[in-house]
């Protein structure tokens, strides 16, 4: 499939929908499990999905838009999520998550984008060029990972419980 703005957005605008309905209400056996040490539980995946929200794709967009001197992204923390989220609860980030997509959304609904602005240049600190179009792609297939992430880590915690029907369950060993 070729890239698509509003085809990606429909995406986007989704996923904190998506993840509320998976995850809310859920006891913490659910949503704060994870795969085993140095893993993410849905909790630090919905964390991880807040900051990206505040430092990483409207701002590296920005940086591309602007197309100033100095395009080289911030190297992104992959972990701010574990100091970020401490002393909140499930439904706080799922709010925050909720509030700052739909901001976010709302800033790129507002750029009104062309094929030559998709095709502006940024500078990511381990690949090099990358074009905006691709970093808008890479935030649905980002989106799209951390959904399957989710429900993956969540079946494995059923992994022993499903007995022999594990033999027909390729998530349990993923």
């Amino acid at each position: 499939m070729d890239f698509d703005l509003p085809t990606a957005v429909a995406v986007l605008e989704r996923t904190p929908h998506t993840f509320r309905a998976l995850l809310a209400g859920l006891p913490s056996a659910w949503t704060h499990a994870t795969e085993g040490p140095e893993t993410w539980s849905p909790f630090d995946i919905v964390g991880h999905l807040i900051h990206g929200e505040r430092t990483d794709w409207i701002a590296r967009a920005q940086l591309i838009l602007a197309q100033g001197p100095e395009r080289r992204f911030t190297p992104y923390d992959r972990f701010a999520q574990f100091r970020e989220s401490e002393g909140k609860s499930l439904a706080d980030l799922l709010d925050e998550f909720t509030h700052l997509r739909a901001a976010n959304l709302a800033t790129l609904a507002g750029w009104r984008l062309t094929e030559a602005q998709l095709a502006l240049e940024g500078e990511h600190p381990a690949f090099g060029p990358v074009t905006l179009r691709q970093l808008l792609a890479t935030w649905v297939a980002h989106d799209l990972g951390h959904l399957a992430q989710t429900a993956r880590v969540m079946a494995k915690q059923y992994r022993e419980e499903v007995g022999p029907w594990r033999a027909y369950l390729t998530v349990m060993d993923r």
